[in-house]
């Protein structure tokens, strides 16, 4: 990411949120910043809060305190509806794809498209072969090549493809951020390869991506910036450059304090 980047105002900006459950403390004052054009990477021991920070940032918690911007003005998220309608979208682990539909009706799923004229306002049918065509040409700028036959149902596709399906929609969709949760967790080294590859061409083309993964080499590989969060905060925020992942480890583990920005 260059300095030109760094400098700009953030696309998403959260500022000391905290959130607790009872008397578990999930976010104890968390800060996070994504700029325009970036993949910013969020890696954390289990517990340290990364799920409750994603859950915030996309209206599937509410923060107890703390405030959250989008392009500098403040915002508040009381759904996840509420956050897609900024132009937020998120991939969770557990894939919601519907397996029976085909893929091009699992890239509208919610956001069905009606026929023109009285066909769709009266009699509400869909427009299915627009849908398609608009898939298949979002399918090709994503360079998603294995999935151009979109009336294929997706209980037939691969983990790979299905995951594939997904980030297709966030992209669709997200106009302004598309965060995606351990989204190789599940996949080979190939299928992994074609999703690192997914998020690379989302950042090409100017859609920041916040990526949740354990995996240290992946994160490494395809990340401008990782924040490294510890106890419910952010223990520091360092570069592939910068730092190793020996080192991003320690901090995560508080063998070391880390640099507080990169």
């Amino acid at each position: 990411m260059s300095e030109q980047q760094h400098d700009s105002t953030p696309v998403l900006q959260a500022n000391g949120l905290v959130k607790a459950f009872g008397r578990v403390v999930g976010l104890d004052g968390c800060d996070l910043e994504l700029y325009p054009g970036e993949v910013l990477a969020v890696i954390g021991d289990n517990g340290a809060g990364k799920s409750t920070l994603i859950k915030c940032l996309t209206g599937a918690e509410i923060p107890d305190a703390g405030r959250l911007q989008v392009h500098g003005k403040e915002v508040r998220f009381t759904s996840p509806q509420s956050a897609r309608d900024v132009g937020i979208e998120t991939v969770y682990q557990t894939l919601a794809v519907a397996p029976s539909l085909d893929i091009a009706a699992n890239l509208f799923l919610g956001r069905e498209e009606r026929r023109a004229g009285p066909l769709g306002s009266v009699l509400r049918m869909m427009d299915r072969a627009g849908m398609r065509d608009k898939a298949r040409r979002e399918l090709t700028a994503l360079g998603i090549s294995t999935l151009q036959d979109v009336t294929v149902p997706v209980e037939n596709l691969s983990g790979g493809q299905r995951q594939a399906v997904a980030v297709a929609r966030a992209a669709a969709f997200g106009s302004k951020v598309v965060i995606l949760d351990e989204p190789t967790a599940a996949l080979g080294v190939r299928e992994s390869k074609q999703v690192l590859g997914l998020i690379d061409t989302l950042r090409s083309r100017g859609i920041p991506v916040i990526l949740i993964s354990h995996n240290m080499p992946q994160v490494f590989e395809i990340a401008d910036r990782i924040h490294v969060q510890r106890l419910g905060r952010r223990a520091a925020v360092i570069t592939p450059q910068s730092h190793s992942m020996t080192d991003a480890v320690a901090i995560m583990t508080g063998a070391s304090a880390g640099d507080k920005a990169a």
